[in-house]
């Protein structure tokens, strides 16, 4: 009998690759999103990332207070849905700190209203996977020197 449940075993195959080489494999992406991220690697995540305990909770619509128990808890893994934001949130991060080259710098961008975005913080469209998409386009503009 097949099973579509894939194991931490399955992802835990390269453990020599690096958070990059994670990022670009979308097979491996698909992997650990199904399996559910292991809060250990969502807390490098957040070390690597811009964003706050708070804006965290916001962004996976969770409360403060379930983060703090998930940490509590050192075998806990997010749902496949809280997975899947935390690994956009990393694409995000990592796109950004291209093009500006800092974490301060890109958390001024993210929290800047943007003309380019409808005069909303970039922060604010990250929520959703269709407004990560479009900071995502902007910071790539940002990058080629195209500016609205």
């Amino acid at each position: 009998m097949h099973s579509d449940r894939i194991t931490n075993h399955q992802i835990e195959v390269n453990k020599s690759i690096t958070y990059e080489g994670f990022l670009e494999s979308k097979i491996l992406i698909i992997l650990a999103i199904r399996a559910g991220i292991p809060y250990s690697l969502f807390n490098l995540i957040q070390d690597y990332a811009p964003f706050t305990e708070s804006d965290w909770a916001d962004l996976l619509n969770i409360s403060t207070k379930s983060l703090h128990r998930y940490k509590a808890f050192s075998g806990h893994y997010f749902k496949p849905v809280h997975s899947e934001k935390i690994i956009e949130m990393s694409e995000v991060t990592k796109v950004g700190l291209d093009v500006f080259g800092n974490i301060e710098k890109l958390r001024l961008w993210l929290n800047t209203p943007n003309y380019a975005l409808g005069k909303l913080a970039p922060i604010e469209l990250l929520k959703d996977s269709y407004g990560k998409e479009m900071v995502i386009s902007e910071l790539i503009r940002i990058n080629h020197g195209i500016l609205v």
